[in-house]
């Protein structure tokens, strides 16, 4: 099964039809955007809309793009046309020709050689297999946490790899461009390729930040494509939006237990995540220790919780993935419960300035 041969570290037809659901879906909504009125379109879907149905080879074209097939970025129909007709930001402009990728796209791919080479290193120390191990299960209670870290952190770094490569291809098709900086003189950027921050998410602050770092042109599909269009016109987005999303990715990557218990996990710990940064910003701006405590907090919280979670992705399967939760006392699926039900008991109150007192 294509789970099984992922978490062995290959590679099957899953990950292209993945990525081949996601630009087929997007496609047909994008031109059902182009049949509706403009006034009830969002930002993103008036910037996104197909008013003329592509020809057959766009259509192919924008689908199987080798660049991305296999591992991603995602990307929009219109950027595609665009590109290929040299439009929009690719069109000749007063900040000179096209960009040369060779400097991006070099970088890139000494990102994925070092991306591959630690995960390699890494890898012979911390097997999945130790998660239903009975060794495993005599250990304490921290060694245990601190296990399923360094798994997760493993793990993470060939998804890097993978990510970068793919970068690399679409940056040096050109099609990665996404404009130019305000700076002097202009210099180009590659945001359109870019499909992780390594940094932002090993020290990411907020598990609220995750989505926007992790797997980054997906994230944006699922805001775009499901989130943003489950909000009620007039209304906040909630946390049924938020489970919602997370469903349709959990669905979208494959009917594992692993996988669902993942992703509402996921939901759960943004959930618990946006509490606490809640309370921060309801702290006065005097009290400048206490909201570094919460921020330190937040950050705490997302280290522990996102690794906790993600061995269920990892594993995939029901009994190792509540053996590796129930071996920590399930305290990655508790905590951001108990911050939920305490957002409700203690709602933060926003913080009143000094001078909006006297006045």
């Amino acid at each position: 099964m294509s789970g099984d041969a992922w978490k062995q570290g290959g590679i099957d037809a899953t990950g292209a039809l993945m990525v081949l659901t996601l630009k087929v879906i997007s496609c047909a909504m994008n031109y059902n955007d182009g049949l509706l009125k403009e006034e009830e379109l969002l930002e993103t879907q008036k910037k996104y809309r197909l008013i003329k149905l592509p020809s057959l080879i766009e259509y192919f074209g924008h689908c199987l793009c080798c660049g991305s097939h296999f591992a991603g970025p995602v990307y929009e129909m219109k950027d595609y046309l665009e590109w290929t007709e040299a439009k929009g930001i690719w069109a000749h402009s007063d900040k000179g020709p096209s960009p040369s990728p060779y400097g991006a796209t070099l970088r890139a791919l000494a990102q994925a050689a070092f991306c591959m080479a630690l995960h390699l290193y890494l890898v012979p120390y911390h097997p999945l297999s130790w998660f239903t191990d009975p060794r495993y299960q005599e250990w304490e209670f921290w060694k245990k946490l601190s296990y399923q870290y360094m798994s997760g952190f493993t793990m993470r770094w060939k998804y890097y790899f993978i990510w970068s490569i793919s970068e690399t291809a679409i940056i040096i098709s050109g099609l990665g461009f996404s404009g130019w900086t305000e700076s002097s003189p202009p210099k180009p950027k590659w945001d359109r390729a870019k499909i992780i921050d390594i940094l932002g998410f090993e020290l990411a602050k907020s598990s609220v930040l995750l989505p926007s770092v992790w797997n980054i042109q997906v994230s944006t599909w699922l805001r775009h494509y499901v989130y943003d269009r489950l909000v009620t016109k007039g209304k906040k987005p909630g946390f049924f939006q938020l489970l919602a999303t997370q469903t349709v990715s959990a669905v979208w990557h494959g009917l594992y237990p692993g996988y669902i218990i993942f992703f509402v996990q996921s939901a759960l710990m943004i959930a618990g995540s946006r509490v606490i940064y809640r309370w921060e910003q309801a702290i006065p701006t005097n009290m400048a220790l206490v909201k570094k405590a919460f921020a330190f907090m937040n950050f705490a919280y997302t280290l522990l919780v996102v690794n906790y979670s993600c061995v269920g992705f990892m594993v995939l399967s029901m009994h190792e993935t509540l053996a590796s939760y129930g071996s920590v006392y399930y305290i990655g699926t508790i905590l951001p419960i108990a911050l939920i039900l305490l957002g409700y008991i203690i709602p933060a109150k926003p913080a009143r300035s000094k001078t909006r007192k006297e006045q």
